[in-house]
């Protein structure tokens, strides 16, 4: 069956004989480099389509009066097939409660819900929450999720190296809270929009049955 992927890799053959260029940046190739191998090229192929899919989902978020957002969309980042051998895809569901405590305060003026750190830091926020992959693991899905919305190498640096030595902090106080009976996934938003999270969160049937 000559399926998509074929397609494209049958076109990437062809363009090759012109010494075309694709993409920039991470993702860029020079196909003249694979014209002589079709394994390569299915390589590079099988490659370049799980990195132009490893976030799904626009970050839509609701606010309390405080400076506590919740998820009004899920959204999702995955691996490259590289990435893929040390870290697991991450999807946080809609009503998932953050505020970015997983960074360090001295960068909460940094990450503002319309920032790029903004995604980065829910993936960061939900994976120190549920500890489902381990603290070096969310710490390096940071560093990646903020490269690929192109926040720059020296913050990235700064940021990452703040989470990855201080962070070990809010890791432990998610434990506690979590062993206290405190949830964080929302089954009912609010509608009045001069209600904290404080307030929300102790109110009947938010969280669910």
């Amino acid at each position: 069956m000559y399926s998509r992927r074929n397609f494209l890799i049958g076109s990437f053959s062809l363009l090759s004989g012109f010494g075309f260029e694709l993409g920039r940046g991470r993702d860029s190739a020079r196909a003249e480099d694979y014209q002589s191998n079709p394994k390569e090229i299915s390589v590079w192929m099988n490659d370049w389509m799980s990195r132009t899919k490893d976030v799904e989902g626009p970050l839509r978020i609701g606010r309390f009066a405080d400076p506590t957002y919740f998820l009004l969309r899920p959204i999702t980042w995955k691996p490259s097939s590289e990435q893929g051998r040390k870290y697991q895809s991450v999807t946080v569901p809609i009503g998932f409660v953050t505020d970015f405590a997983s960074i360090p305060r001295i960068f909460w003026s940094l990450l503002k819900p319309d920032g790029l750190y903004a995604y980065a830091a829910v993936l960061h926020d939900y994976l120190y929450w549920t500890q489902e992959q381990s603290k070096d693991a969310a710490d390096d899905i940071l560093k990646l999720g903020m490269e690929e919305f192109g926040v720059s190498s020296s913050v990235v640096s700064t940021i990452y190296s703040a989470v990855h030595l201080f962070g070990k902090s809010s890791w432990d106080q998610d434990v506690q809270l979590k062993a206290a009976g405190e949830k964080r996934v929302l089954q009912q938003f609010p509608d009045n929009p001069r209600i904290t999270w404080e307030q929300w969160k102790k109110s009947p049937g938010v969280f669910g049955p």
